[in-house]
């Protein structure tokens, strides 16, 4: 596969990926604010928090200045301005699947342009008239539409795989930045840790996830934060764990260097990583610090990416 491709192939599937992160951080956002103890009390405010966790405090400052939550919906779901917006997201992800257009089946193809041209009638559409939580719904729906499309239609060959090499590699990435939101942007302080208004955040960030019932399957009883760290983190039946996440990028290299009879210091460093999360414990999470742990392994993850860069995408497409 020409390099170009496997590139463009690469950031669509990362881009559909960060679109649906983007609205699972909005309704973590809504849901949030919903509490009035939490207002005002967090890391500057609650809405604050998610530009933070998404790397785009400082692009909407420049915009718009003060934080307003009608501005901060607007600018995380609509802004052409972001290239982190759900439209942008959307919009990019349409522009490399129609570069490669022959590499799709239709079924993958009809579902990533339906969801733009789906798109641009949203946009027409009265922003008051447009309740946020029909946006994220929309999102996440038409994101896993075009999952299951993936799953159920493309051959398993290098296309696939770098489909889902970006999508794992962006996946373990977003579940970080929405857990480092929890955690250490919205608590308001040390002493809360254990209170309702601690466990309500952890219930409302597993909703953002959708895996409420999923958490409560694999531990029931109460939710405590070394419970959901291990669930986000370790636990690899949970399907956006950074565990899980890290596993399915690095089974996606391993193919490549079975379909190219090459490896690269791209498998060896996804490897590493594997083998550090294998003997990884939540104690070990802690010690550290959740905050610090999570920078460093989105920092890892860039690495990782950087490295799939130089060994096999083109570094033209975007």
């Amino acid at each position: 596969m020409l390099s170009r491709t496997a590139e463009n192939l690469f950031w669509m599937g990362r881009y559909m990926e960060r679109a649906e992160m983007t609205a699972r951080l909005l309704d973590v956002g809504s849901r949030i604010t919903l509490l009035p103890s939490s207002a005002g009390q967090g890391f500057r405010d609650d809405w604050d928090s998610l530009l933070q966790a998404s790397g785009t405090a400082e692009g909407f400052r420049a915009k718009y200045g003060e934080t307003v939550q009608r501005n901060i919906e607007s600018y995380l779901f609509f802004d052409r301005d972001n290239p982190s917006s759900v439209a942008s997201c959307i919009e990019r992800a349409r522009e490399n699947g129609r570069i490669v257009r022959t590499a799709l089946t239709s079924q993958v193809w009809d579902a990533l342009n339906t969801a733009f041209q789906e798109l641009r009638q949203l946009e027409k559409t009265e922003r008051g008239k447009l309740e946020l939580s029909r946006l994220t719904e929309w999102t996440t729906r038409h994101t896993s539409m075009l999952r299951g499309a993936i799953a159920a239609t493309k051959l398993r060959d290098d296309g696939y795989h770098f489909l889902g090499l970006g999508s794992h590699i962006e996946r373990a990435d977003n579940t970080a930045r929405l857990l480092d939101v929890k955690y250490y942007v919205l608590l308001p302080k040390a002493d809360y840790v254990g209170s309702g208004l601690d466990t309500h955040q952890w219930m409302t960030l597993l909703r953002a996830l959708s895996a409420q019932r999923a958490f409560h399957w694999a531990y029931g009883g109460e939710i405590t934060a070394a419970k959901v760290v291990h669930f986000l983190i370790l636990n690899r039946r949970m399907p956006r764990s950074l565990y899980t996440s890290l596993t399915g990028a690095h089974e996606n290299l391993s193919a490549l260097a079975e379909e190219y009879d090459r490896r690269t210091p791209a498998q060896t460093r996804a490897a590493t990583l594997m083998q550090d999360f294998s003997q990884l414990t939540v104690e070990e999470v802690f010690d550290e610090g959740l905050h610090e742990f999570l920078t460093r392994f989105v920092g890892e993850m860039a690495g990782l990416a950087s490295l799939v860069q130089d060994q096999y995408l083109s570094g033209e497409a975007r």
